[in-house]
């Protein structure tokens, strides 16, 4: 399955939640049109209008949708950003859904536009995580990328990710990274470290990159002067907005942040009718 393909699935899942709109059918005889605005109702990344043409369309192909912005411009609040003409029904019908889709995308990518201004200068990349929405992670990650950020890896086969519970099973990093090593030959390799020693350890063994989990400030930097640039190094664990510039100014190459995509707070956008007919 594609991409598109898997996108209009999560749509065509979203829309059946909604079943009939027995109000609308109630209201509006057939034939009857409708025409309406988007409206940004606070400041923001827009995203997701791709996928909101493909709600539109799903429901029904004669839905005018035009945007006078692109994914990944600022708008701010009060401003007019779209149209959408067609019949009412079937806007209404459609209308939550492809708001849903556009206010939780926006959001994501307001929120890592700002984590990327905030490391502004210096060489730290923000990367997203697993911490997606069931069902939507390509979406969210989709959000994440319009917003400045950079994508970790999609599915647990993108790249081999040796954590605490595997080094626990296995005895030791050493035995971990040998039995990945063995199983995925030319799949990169990540091992999350949980002290200085680790680091030192992974240094000898050779992975393609070593993350630094809940590390203070002052390990980082250790880390990073450690290394000197032969492994890429990624921060993780608890960094928020307060914290990720410090975190980004120990020098390490990556900075991987849940709360883009587990903690995000959509962004208001309200779909607004201008007329009937």
């Amino acid at each position: 399955m594609n991409i598109q393909e898997m996108i209009e699935n999560i749509i065509e899942l979203a829309l059946k939640e909604d079943g009939q709109d027995i109000t609308s059918n109630a209201i509006f005889q057939e034939g009857e049109s409708l025409a309406a605005v988007f409206m940004a109702k606070q400041e923001g990344i827009i995203a997701g209008l791709d996928v909101v043409n493909d709600v539109f369309a799903q429901v029904n192909k004669e839905i005018s949708c035009r945007f006078a912005v692109s994914d990944g411009a600022v708008i701010h609040a009060g401003k007019h950003f779209g149209s959408v003409e067609g019949p009412a029904v079937d806007i209404l019908k459609a209308e939550r859904v492809a708001l849903n889709f556009l206010q939780r995308m926006s959001g994501i990518a307001t929120m890592t536009s700002r984590y990327v201004a905030m490391v502004h200068g210096t060489r730290a990349r923000i990367l997203d995580t697993r911490k997606t929405a069931p069902g939507h992670r390509i979406l969210d990650k989709w959000a994440v990328r319009i917003g400045g950020g950079s994508n970790h890896r999609m599915g647990l086969s993108d790249m081999a990710l040796i954590k605490d519970n595997h080094v626990d099973r296995a005895g030791s990093i050493s035995e971990a990274v040998t039995r990945v090593r063995r199983s995925c030959p030319g799949v990169p390799l990540e091992v999350e470290a949980r002290s200085l020693e680790h680091v030192r350890e992974l240094l000898e063994i050779g992975v393609e990159r070593i993350m630094l989990d809940n590390f203070t400030l002052k390990d980082l930097k250790s880390a990073v002067t450690m290394v000197d640039g032969a492994v890429p190094l990624e921060a993780s664990g608890g960094i928020t907005i307060d914290t990720v510039r410090d975190v980004a100014l120990t020098g390490v190459d990556f900075i991987s942040v849940g709360d883009i995509t587990h903690s995000v707070k959509s962004l208001d956008i309200s779909l607004i009718i201008k007329g009937l007919s």
